[in-house]
C-alpha cells in the first residue's frame, strides 16, 4: 500500500515521530521533521530525510507554533502533515491552517475536531445516537459548576471541555473538595489548551477504561479494530494497555463497537480515531458502559492493536488522508492473540514520580517490540513529556501474554536515569492485575503496596553484594567480605541506591540488620537462606549487573553510588529553610506570600513540568521569609522558590 504523497512533514517529536518516520520510509515517502532546539540531534532527526529547525526550546515556542510548523512544511515541498498525538493533533485551527496552505492534514476534518473537541458537544452527540453517557452537567462560572455538581451528585469528576490526555481531570468526593478542584483544573487546562472551561460528570466507581479503535474513509466506509483496556493509570495518565480487554465478552464487545461506529459516523469522522468508554461492574449479569470522549487522532497505545490485527495504522491513516478507500471491510479484519503495552517513562516512582531528565545509557527489551524516541547516548530533555519508549509483547491468549511479558520485563534494561520499569514489573505480578480486577482507581489506591513489592527483600541485596565481591567491586575480595570487619557497597535496585554492609556472619541493609545465612557460593552464583526459610540466588544478569531469583519478582541490581545530598541541604549553598524546584519547569502557582505562616506539608507552590503538575510542599512549619518565584516563570532544577524561617 503506497500513499500518493511524495513528502510528509512529521509535526511531532520523540517516540511517535520515530514511529511515523518508520512507516514513511517503508512506503518510500520523504520524511521531513520539524524539530525544536533540544530535539535537533534526536533519534527522529537522525532518521528523517530532512530536518527543519524550529527556533526555541519549549513546546509553546516550537511544536505548538502553527505558523512555524506550516512554514516548515511548505518550504520543504511537503504535501501533507502528520501531527502524531498530543501537541497540534487535535487543534481545529491547525487543520484549517493546513488546508489554507494547500496541505493535507492527516486526521479528521476541522469540523469533526471542533465538534468532538468540545466534550459537552460530544456528550450531546452521543445521547442523540443512543450511546450511553454518565450523568453530567456544565457551567461557566464557579457558581454554575457548583450547581451542576449538586445536580450530578458526589463523587464526581471535573473535566476539561477542550483538550485531552487526562489533563485537567480532578475528582471531587465531597462538596468541600469542589472549589480547590475547580481551581487546579482551570489552571492546568488554561496552561495546556488555552481553554479553562470545565464540566462535571458522575464518577463511576471501580470502572475499567475501555476504548474502541475506529478507521473511517471519505467514501462512507467505517470499521472498528477491536477494543483496548487502559485501566492501569496514575493521575489519569495511562501506563499499561492491552487488547482485547479482559472484562469485555462477545456481547459487550458488539455493544461497544456498535456504539463507537454510530458516534463516529454521526460526526462525519474520517481517518483513525478512538472512542473511549468507562465499563462498570456487573449489574444483573451485564456490565454497563458510559461514553467518555473521542480522541480524534492516533493513540499512544495503537501498537497493541497493530499486534493483534497485523495492520499498520500509520500507513492506513496516510492512505485515507490521500483519499483512498479502506482496503477491507469489517469482515476483512482479523484478530489474533493478546497484546500488552508498557509505557516506559523517565520518572522516579519513589520520589513522587518526579520526571527524570538526563542521558540514557542503555535501552533494550529482548523478545519484544520496542517503540522508542531515544537510543543509548541520547539525552531525555526536561521540556517535554517523560515517555521514553513502549514495550509491546504478544501471546496467543492473555495468560500466555502475561508469561511472555514477565520474561521480557525481567530482561529489559533502561539505564542512565530513573524510570518506572520496576513499577511495571510489580504491576505485572500483582494478583489484581493478573485477575483482570485492576480498574482505573486501582493503582492510585494500592500504589504504596505495589511500590513496596517492586523493591527486593534486603537479603537479596546481601546475596547480590556477595556475588559482586571480588568481581565487579574493586578491592573487595570474597574472603574479606566473610571475615570480621564490615565492608560496604552501594547497590541500585532501580528505585535508588541502598547500602549493604557485610562482615563475617552479620549484615545490614540501609542500616537495618538482616537475618541471613550463606548456603553456597560458586564463581557464577551465591545462594543465601533467609530466616523464614526462603532461599535467594544471585548471579550475573544478561546485559550486566546481578539478577536475583527466589523472590515473587525478578530483580536486577547494579553497583551504585551513595546518594548525593540535596542542593538545599548542602552547607553554604543557600539559606536555611530554602525550598527549591526539584526539576526544571514552569511555575503554575505560588500559594504563599511573605509573612504567611505554613504548616509541615502545606503546598506552597505548584510546578508544571513534563505534562504533569508537581506540588511543592513546606518541609516543616514556619514563616515565609521571602518568595523568589512568580506564576508563569520558567525555573531550572534547584532554583530557589521560597525561603522559610
Amino acid at each position: 500500500m503506497r500513499p500518493v504523497f511524495e513528502a510528509v512533514l512529521v509535526a511531532n517529536r520523540g517516540e511517535i515521530a520515530v514511529r511515523i518516520i518508520s512507516t514513511l520510509r517503508t512506503l518510500g515517502v520523504r520524511a521531513v521533521l520539524a524539530a525544536s532546539v533540544p530535539d535537533r540531534r534526536s533519534l527522529a532527526a537522525r532518521l528523517a530525510d530532512e530536518v527543519v529547525l524550529l527556533e526555541g526550546h519549549t513546546a509553546a515556542e516550537t511544536y505548538l507554533d502553527i505558523d512555524a510548523v506550516i512554514a516548515a512544511a511548505t518550504s520543504t515541498g511537503c504535501e501533507a502533515v502528520h501531527p502524531g498525538y498530543g501537541l497540534l493533533s487535535e487543534r481545529p485551527a491547525f487543520a484549517r491552517a493546513c488546508a489554507d496552505a494547500g496541505l493535507v492534514f492527516v486526521g479528521p476534518s476541522p469540523e469533526a475536531l471542533t465538534l468532538l473537541g468540545d466534550k459537552v458537544a460530544a456528550r450531546d452527540l452521543a445521547l442523540a445516537n443512543d450511546v450511553p453517557v454518565a450523568p453530567g452537567a456544565s457551567g461557566a462560572t464557579e457558581a454554575e459548576l457548583a450547581e451542576a455538581a449538586r445536580e450530578v451528585g458526589f463523587p464526581l469528576m471535573l473535566k476539561a471541555r477542550g483538550g485531552g490526555g487526562g489533563l485537567g481531570m480532578r475528582v471531587a468526593s465531597t462538596p468541600d473538595d469542589l472549589a480547590p478542584a475547580i481551581e487546579a483544573a482551570r489552571r492546568q487546562t488554561a496552561a495546556a489548551f488555552g481553554d479553562d472551561r470545565l464540566f462535571v460528570e458522575r464518577y463511576v466507581e471501580n470502572a475499567h477504561h475501555v476504548e474502541v479503535q475506529v478507521l473511517a474513509d471519505a467514501h462512507g466506509n467505517a470499521v472498528h479494530l477491536g477494543e483496548r483496556d487502559c485501566s492501569v493509570q496514575r493521575r489519569h495518565q495511562k501506563l499499561v494497555e492491552e487488547t482485547p480487554s479482559p472484562v469485555v465478552d462477545a456481547a459487550l464487545r458488539e455493544e461497544l463497537t456498535g456504539a463507537a461506529l454510530r458516534l463516529m459516523r454521526a460526526a462525519g469522522y474520517v481517518n483513525a480515531g478512538t472512542v473511549e468508554f468507562l465499563v462498570g461492574q456487573p449489574e444483573d449479569g451485564r456490565r454497563p458502559f458510559y461514553f467518555l470522549e473521542v480522541n480524534p487522532r492516533l493513540q499512544v497505545e495503537h501498537p497493541v492493536t497493530e499486534a493483534v490485527t497485523g495492520l499498520d495504522l500509520v500507513a492506513l491513516q496516510l492512505a485515507v488522508a490521500a483519499g483512498e478507500p479502506l482496503p477491507f471491510d469489517q469482515d476483512g479484519v482479523r484478530f489474533s492473540g493478546h497484546a500488552i503495552e508498557f509505557r516506559l517513562n523517565a520518572e522516579d516512582p519513589w520520589a513522587g514520580f518526579l520526571p527524570a531528565a538526563g542521558r540514557l545509557t542503555a535501552l533494550t527489551a529482548p523478545g519484544a517490540r520496542l517503540d522508542s524516541g531515544y537510543e543509548p547516548g541520547d539525552a531525555v530533555p526536561s521540556e517535554y513529556d517523560s515517555l521514553i519508549a513502549k514495550v509491546i509483547v504478544q501471546g496467543a491468549a492473555r495468560d500466555t501474554a502475561l508469561t511472555v511479558a514477565a520474561a521480557v520485563l525481567e530482561r529489559t534494561t533502561a539505564e542512565g536515569l530513573r524510570t518506572n520499569l520496576p513499577l511495571h514489573r510489580a504491576v505485572l505480578a500483582d494478583p489484581a492485575f493478573v485477575a483482570a480486577e485492576a480498574g482505573v482507581q486501582w493503582l492510585e489506591r494500592d500504589l504504596p503496596a505495589v511500590l513496596d513489592a517492586a523493591r527486593p527483600h534486603p537479603a537479596a541485596l546481601v546475596a547480590a553484594a556477595l556475588h559482586l565481591a571480588g568481581r565487579d567491586a574493586p578491592g573487595f575480595g570474597a574472603s574479606a567480605w566473610l571475615a570480621p570487619g564490615a565492608r560496604t557497597l552501594w547497590l541500585d535496585d532501580g528505585a535508588g541506591p541502598r547500602s549493604v554492609s557485610i562482615g563475617g556472619d552479620t549484615a545490614t541493609v540501609d542500616g537495618e540488620a538482616v537475618d541471613w545465612r550463606l548456603v553456597s557460593r560458586t564463581p557464577d552464583a551465591v545462594t543465601v537462606l533467609v530466616g523464614d526459610g526462603t532461599t535467594m540466588t544471585a548471579g550475573r544478569a544478561s546485559g550486566g549487573g546481578v539478577a536475583v531469583e527466589g523472590l515473587p519478582l525478578p530483580h536486577r541490581l547494579r553497583l551504585g553510588a551513595p546518594p548525593a545530598a540535596s542542593a538545599a541541604a548542602r552547607a553554604g549553598e543557600g539559606p536555611a529553610g530554602a525550598v527549591r524546584a526539584p526539576l526544571a519547569g514552569r511555575v503554575a502557582a505560588v500559594n504563599v506570600r511573605e509573612g504567611d505562616e505554613v504548616a509541615d506539608g502545606d503546598v506552597i507552590a505548584v510546578l508544571d513540568a513534563m505534562k504533569m503538575e508537581h506540588a511543592i510542599t513546606a518541609p516543616g512549619a514556619g514563616t515565609v521569609r521571602a518568595v523568589h518565584a512568580a506564576p508563569d516563570e520558567v525555573v531550572e532544577a534547584g532554583a530557589l522558590l521560597v525561603e522559610l524561617e
